[in-house]
């Protein structure tokens, strides 16, 4: 695997949505399909929002109420980003000019292994 990786001006752009140059697909391949993508991409996708926590918090109020702002916000960004992960996955993967159907090679197999054996269990 090349050892490409994007500096922080680039990794931000890149959670934002921006296209790595191909140099870099190496490096994406591996955040959207590796062992931890799903922790990957849940950091990835706080990214976008932490201007808009941060204006949470210069609202005028109590400190808790801010904060419980700031918690809803990051709440809803989980869940829509869980929600979405897989098309999320796909798209990222289709804007860096990969396939959009790879997928972890040991997942792949996990996966085959469930289907063999329901196969063989149940038909």
């Amino acid at each position: 695997m090349s050892k490409t990786r994007p500096n922080p001006v680039q990794w931000i752009a890149y959670a934002c949505g921006a296209k790595l140059p191909e140099s870099m697909n190496d490096w994406v391949l591996n955040d959207i399909t590796g062992d931890h993508y799903v922790v990957r991409h849940l950091v990835r996708a706080m990214v976008p929002f932490v201007p808009l926590f941060v204006i949470f918090m210069l609202f005028p109020g109590p400190l808790w109420l801010r904060g419980s702002m700031v918690l809803l916000g990051v709440l809803l960004a989980l869940f829509y980003s869980v929600v979405y992960i897989h098309q999320n996955r796909a798209r990222r993967l289709q804007k860096n000019g990969l396939p959009m159907e790879l997928d972890n090679p040991r997942r792949k197999a996990a996966q085959a292994a469930k289907e063999n054996s329901y196969s063989d269990t149940w038909r």
